[in-house]
């Protein structure tokens, strides 16, 4: 059987095959409703406060500057609330009251969670001479009353403030200051329980105040201490006539006064220390592997114990150590090189006429000096060496030589 198809049912057939896509009905092209936002707002993501001006925070909640913030009376900002983060966000908050009053930002009594960072608190307080004057705020950061708890303090600047720079006490073990540095305040420079790299100069008071401090510079211009911590570690210190560095165990620090004390612990390692006046470059309980230096009448390195150290000065005593000292060196211009009651192994020189080593009991000890009074003075010297025209003096000595004029003075077979 044969099919036929007419020429119009042929063309029918076509046009429906070859038809495009977009010809065929799809459905209605009316929208179903307004078009809404598919992406989050800031506030979705993170809700944040904005502050343009002087301000009291008194709700918890993140809070961020939208801009610089200058008062000309009192204090900027306010924190009288807990669980506040307060971002500078790179601005500068300052003041230009004639007196300086206030602080740039104050946390009221016993505030706790509170982080403030990135941004610069800024007065016009200079320092000249021995006098530090001019307007702005009385403090950089502070609080009042009760001890804030768990604060923290980072990426801050503060300067020019006529009394502390950034201030939240010690005395509690959650205060923290991190990467922060003050220039040219009137008191202490940074006080928190912790102090990590950061920087305090010019400071009328301690430069650094803490319980622990590390990575840290700080530099008193009157009677404050350079650092002063319970726990200091790879820190400089620095003062006029105050300690450079006072710590009860100081771990590779560097301490300096002009005529104080330049570095002072309980136990200090791997420490130096100088100063320009009658006391000691490095005074610890235990020295090992220190270095003090006195450009004065002052000690080099003074201790009760010392190990690997060495000690320099110029009309003082180069090393003093009231129990013993084990591999140590001293070295005076004009006064003793060592005084100590036990020397074991230790190198003294002096280059006036004073005694090189003075020691109750020296074992293997090398003593030198110019002068023709006794270089080597010990009750007990054992395997013990003198250079210079001097002379051995004591009650025995034992195997003990040198190029002296009397080798033999007391009881040396």
């Amino acid at each position: 059987m044969k099919i036929r198809l007419t020429t119009c049912a042929l063309a029918l057939t076509l046009t429906s095959i070859l038809a495009p896509q977009s010809l065929i009905a799809q459905g209605s092209l009316t929208p179903p409703g307004t078009p809404a936002p598919t992406m989050k707002s800031l506030d979705q993501i993170e809700s944040r406060t904005p502050i343009s001006s002087t301000t009291t925070i008194s709700q918890s909640g993140s809070y961020y500057l939208t801009g610089n913030i200058a008062v000309s009376s009192g204090t900027a900002i306010t924190i009288a609330a807990d669980n506040v983060t307060l971002d500078l966000n790179g601005f500068t908050i300052s003041s230009t009251e004639a007196v300086p009053a206030g602080s740039g930002i104050l946390l009221s009594s016993g505030r706790k969670h509170v982080h403030i960072f990135n941004g610069h608190i800024k007065g016009n307080v200079t320092w000249s001479g021995s006098v530090f004057s001019g307007g702005g705020f009385l403090r950089g950061i502070f609080y009042t009353g009760t001890l804030p708890n768990n604060v923290r303090v980072s990426g801050v600047s503060v300067s020019g403030c006529q009394s502390h720079g950034i201030f939240l006490s010690y005395d509690t073990n959650a205060t923290v200051v991190q990467s922060c540095t003050v220039q040219t305040v009137g008191g202490t420079g940074i006080s928190a329980s912790t102090v990590v790299q950061s920087v305090a100069l010019t400071c009328g008071g301690d430069g650094i105040f803490a319980r622990e401090a590390s990575d840290c510079r700080g530099d008193a211009v009157t009677s404050g201490s350079g650092i002063s911590a319970t726990t200091a570690n790879n820190c400089l210190g620095r003062s006029n006539t105050g300690g450079g560095l006072n710590a009860s165990h100081a771990q590779n620090c560097v301490g300096s006064s002009q005529t104080n004390i330049g570095l002072s612990a309980m136990d200090a390692l791997n420490c130096s220390g100088s100063n320009g006046g009658a006391a000691a470059a490095v005074s610890a309980t235990i020295a090992q592997n220190c270095q003090g230096y006195s450009s004065s009448s002052g000690t080099g390195v003074s201790a009760q114990t010392a190990q690997n150290c060495y000690g320099e000065s110029t009309s003082g005593t180069g090393l003093n150590a009231s129990r013993v000292a084990t591999n140590c060196q001293g070295y005076s211009v004009s006064g003793a090189g060592i005084s100590v009651l036990m020397a074991q192994n230790c190198y003294a020189e002096t280059g006036g006429n004073g005694q090189a080593m003075n020691a109750r009991t020296a074992t293997n000890c090398y003593a030198k000096g110019p002068g023709n009074v006794t270089v080597l003075f010990s009750y007990v010297a054992i395997g013990c060496y003198v250079e210079g025209p001097g002379n051995i003096g004591g009650s025995i000595a034992v195997s003990c030589s040198g190029n002296v004029i009397s080798p033999a003075r007391y009881n040396m077979p």
